[in-house]
């Protein structure tokens, strides 16, 4: 097991990572940028180091520097939490060369699912299934046709290097295809350096459901259920279920099986998620994430698996800790996710909190590093934190959701509170009856 992990992330991810480590009696390191001197995680670790000013790309994404605090600090290893520096290869690939273990897959893996084409490909390959579209890159006009009428309109165009919903555009004719193909070609070298886009089927209503997986990269490997993400805003995931209110438990352990069974024959390492679209009882590859995601508390809650440690555990080199019929998943669970954002226009709200009360009790957590006096910096994600219920019933969670959202206080900047109250009192959420494109059609009528 390491003696020490670096932390190269900010927020509450960080002060989860910090946490695990402490439970396995791993020292940690934080490093922040000047705008975070006094955050959470920064208090709470053995060590910190400045790795630069409020920019990402000069702290948070600077690779170099968090290299220097690994070796000034002595770090065995890092963890990158989410976003960030999370899934890129390269500086999985600079840590090994300097002999310091990056706490996620290979680089080879990350390399292969995050192109989304390659990432299509190889899910194929591993017996995965996939939504019908095109084999790569779709590079004039005419091919773009001729596979939008061999698929069937309405299609979406997607960024091969995408992610956050930019460069997706739909086009539900031949008369709408040249616009969306200009348009998202244009989006995707704006916001990736990369213009290279593909065709998919679109579909009209479905679910977003997401299978956790965990590998020990030596062809071992588990699942840990799924989880529904449907409730999005802009592609932007805000309420996380799990499980899934549209499965049962022969489709959850029919598509877990085969999420499982692909990342045995990959040799994955590290937890991991696979994302489906679901719809009409079949299910639609979209891509992998190869890192943790925001929402697995949820699976945490339902599973009594420790997602974190797991991580660090199978980095070290140790096996994963239980066999996939060790696995039970009781109870449901729920994730919000708290902004310092208006609930109406979803404009970012930094500032001072002035009063900070989070909600407890039986089934109720909260993962955030905000605390009163906290001054919520304008240079970043605006995630005040994470409202995680759980429940031995759906009907249970969402009663205790209720109360844990009245209890909580957060005073000083706008939040998303507003909009969860909201939510819990519409019939459909209480059915748990909605697709993807539900929640931008309830929001354009509270307009």
């Amino acid at each position: 097991m390491f003696s020490k992990v670096l932390i190269a992330n900010r927020g509450e991810i960080a002060l989860r990572v910090l946490r695990a480590c402490k439970e396995l009696g791993i020292q940690t390191v934080a490093v922040h940028s000047t705008a975070d001197a006094n955050a959470m995680h920064v208090r709470l670790a053995d060590e910190s180091v400045c790795i630069g000013p409020p920019a990402s790309r000069d702290s948070y994404l600077n690779i170099h520097q968090i290299v220097a605090a690994c070796e000034i600090t002595g770090a065995e290893a890092v963890h990158p939490g989410y976003g960030f520096l999370s899934e890129n290869a390269k500086f999985a690939e600079i840590l090994e060369a300097h002999g310091i273990v990056f706490i996620g897959p290979t680089s080879d893996h990350i390399n292969i699912m995050g192109d989304k084409i390659t990432a299509k490909t190889t899910a194929e390959d591993l017996g995965i299934p996939v939504v019908p579209g095109s084999s790569g890159e779709v590079k004039t006009e005419s091919d773009a046709k001729k596979i939008a009428n061999d698929i069937g309109y309405p299609v979406i165009i997607k960024a091969t290097a995408g992610g956050g919903g930019r460069g997706m555009k739909v086009a539900n004719d031949d008369s709408e295809l040249a616009i969306a193909l200009s348009t998202a070609r244009t989006e995707a070298g704006a916001a990736f350096g990369n213009e290279a886009v593909y065709i998919e089927k679109y579909l009209a209503k479905p679910r977003h459901i997401e299978i956790q997986v965990l590998g020990d990269g030596k062809g071992g490997a588990i699942h840990l259920g799924e989880r529904d993400c449907s409730l999005q805003r802009r592609h932007q995931k805000v309420w996380e279920e799990a499980n899934s209110p549209a499965l049962n438990v022969e489709q959850r352990m029919k598509i877990g099986e085969v999420c499982a069974d692909a990342m045995r024959k990959l040799n994955y390492r590290g937890a991991g998620t696979i994302e489906f679209l679901y719809e009409n009882g079949e299910f639609y590859f979209i891509e992998m994430n190869t890192r943790l995601q925001v929402e697995h508390p949820i699976t945490e809650a339902i599973t009594g698996i420790d997602l974190v440690n797991e991580q660090i555990r199978i980095a070290s080199g140790a096996p994963i800790s239980v066999k996939q019929e060790d696995i039970n998943f009781t109870g449901h669970a729920i994730e919000c996710r708290i902004n310092a954002e208006d609930s109406k226009t979803f404009v970012p709200s930094p500032g001072t909190i002035t009063h900070y009360h989070p909600p407890g009790g039986l089934g109720v957590r909260v993962d955030s590093g905000v605390y009163q006096g906290y001054k919520i910096p304008p240079y970043y994600d605006s995630l005040i934190g994470k409202l995680i219920v759980h429940g031995r019933t759906r009907n249970e969670c969402m009663m205790r959701l209720r109360r844990a959202i009245d209890e909580f206080v957060v005073d000083g900047v706008n939040t998303t509170i507003p909009l969860f109250s909201k939510l819990l009192e519409n019939q459909d959420i209480v059915n748990g009856d909605y697709d993807i494109h539900w929640l931008e059609k309830f929001l354009a009528n509270e307009e």
